[in-house]
């Protein structure tokens, strides 16, 4: 489990964040012989979402455009996780989804 994408470079903690399960753990000792995938117990149902939220410092950063390009600006990503579709945080940032985008 090797990712050579930059941006999915990040996916793979978030997933093992999401799981609590240390997936890349898994995958280093089976790359290095040390395991076998069959040796490790998967536990694949996550009750709920987590959702991947980019962090903007926009306000440390000031005099920078506001518009948001494929580099997104963010500082840093956090992981919120929500019982369902309907939790309030999750709805007031779907109305938002369209973002100041660059064109």
């Amino acid at each position: 489990m090797i990712e050579a994408n930059p941006r999915a470079s990040r996916t793979t903690p978030f997933i093992c964040k999401a799981y609590n399960v240390p997936y890349l753990n898994y995958a280093t000792k089976v790359m290095l012989g040390v395991n076998k995938i069959k040796d490790f117990t998967y536990h694949k149902r996550l009750i709920g979402y987590a959702i991947k939220e980019p962090v903007f410092s926009f306000d440390k950063f000031p005099g920078v455009s506001r518009e948001l390009g494929p580099e997104m600006k963010s500082t840093g990503e956090a992981i919120r996780f929500i019982k369902d579709l309907y939790d309030p945080w999750f709805r007031d940032l779907y109305k938002k989804k369209s973002m100041m985008l660059s064109r």
